[in-house]
């Protein structure tokens, strides 16, 4: 199948499909009974404008009883030789039906046929088969539109709709795990009757108040979230022994490129949470470089760092990544000492 055909009935809607069925009629109708009229007036007797009414009725009735009960029972697109059986079939059902208006219903009702008298079904048979073909063809093409092609259209859109249901319950989850973080932080500085409570209290409700707003947009700018970061990093700070140690560097040339909110948020969390800040900081490098975004992060561990990777945050962001981002580049490397994030993501589309 070609790339042109595959594109178009992989974007097909019902409602194309039935749109198509009414342009054919259209321009079948004209063809069959409006146009013979100006082109070939000497037929214009009343029997063949019947007959050519008739005929297109007959092929109406022919394409449905195709699309709607032959086709679905009998063609399958993995046994191409069953498309075989569908023209015959096709073409019985619209001989006999033609034979049984214009020998048997007409002559009985208005007193004229089409052909002779003697003119038996297998007659009809085998003088219809060029005019059943279109007829069985246009059915097959629409028929397959909408088998395939709406089938895959409505499979891609449940898809879209189970992502977007799952990446906003994984956004849920971030926020809380977030506020208990940090909640603990404070906590811990209240207990310990610090000065630096107030202003811990302070730095939460500024992270909050952007996270509550933006956590439900799918895209939030560059610079907005690198600010997530600085306010985390500073909320961060009031508590540990040496903040000096800890190396920031940012090289931001496109703040406006768009990425999914609080994406890179938990991996400086993580390195807070689990990171050894007695005697040791953390080194954080980002920049967008040809609008690629390049997020590096080091830090040192604890001993009760856990060995492996397991935390909400961490597996939380892999699935974000997973979805929103598969091109991607995410290494984390986790050894005894140190835990190290590297992670390339291409915003140039976003």
């Amino acid at each position: 199948m070609n790339y042109a055909f595959r594109d178009l009935y992989l974007n097909m809607s019902k409602k194309q499909i039935i749109w198509l069925q009414i342009i054919y009629w259209g321009f079948n109708f004209i063809g069959t009974v409006i146009t013979p009229n100006f082109f070939v007036p000497e037929t214009n007797r009343w029997e063949v404008h019947v007959l050519r009414v008739t005929f297109f009725m007959v092929k109406i009735v022919t394409f449905y009883i195709s699309y709607f009960f032959i086709f679905p029972k009998v063609f399958k697109l993995e046994k191409l030789y069953s498309a075989v059986f569908v023209f015959i079939l096709t073409l019985l059902c619209f001989a006999s039906m033609r034979y049984a208006v214009e020998e048997l219903l007409l002559p009985s009702t208005l007193g004229f046929r089409n052909y002779d008298e003697n003119t038996g079904l297998l007659y009809y048979f085998f003088d219809n088969i060029y005019n059943s073909s279109l007829t069985t063809f246009i059915a097959g093409i629409l028929w397959i539109l909408e088998k395939y092609g709406v089938a895959e259209n409505d499979k891609k859109q449940l898809l879209i709709e189970k992502k977007h249901a799952e990446l906003q319950a994984l956004k849920t989850q971030i926020n809380p795990h977030f506020i208990f973080n940090s909640l603990n932080n404070i906590y811990s500085l209240v207990y310990q009757k610090s000065d630096k409570a107030l202003t811990a209290i302070e730095e939460l409700g500024q992270l909050l108040r952007y996270s509550t707003k933006d956590l439900e947009k799918d895209s939030i700018s560059l610079d907005k979230e690198i600010g997530y970061i600085d306010s985390l990093i500073a909320l961060e700070k009031l508590r540990i022994r040496n903040p000096e140690l800890l190396i920031i560097e940012k090289d931001i040339r496109h703040p406006h490129l768009k990425i999914s909110p609080m994406l890179l948020v938990p991996f400086v969390e993580n390195a807070f949470k689990h990171g050894d800040f007695r005697d040791k900081g953390f080194e954080m490098k980002i920049s967008d470089h040809d609008e690629v975004l390049h997020f590096y992060l080091l830090n040192y561990k604890t001993q009760k760092m856990k060995d492996d990777v397991s935390g909400i945050g961490i597996q939380n962001v892999k699935k974000r990544l997973e979805i929103l981002y598969p091109k991607h580049q995410l290494e984390i490397e986790n050894s005894k000492k140190e835990f190290i994030v590297d992670l390339k993501i291409d915003l140039r589309n976003e």
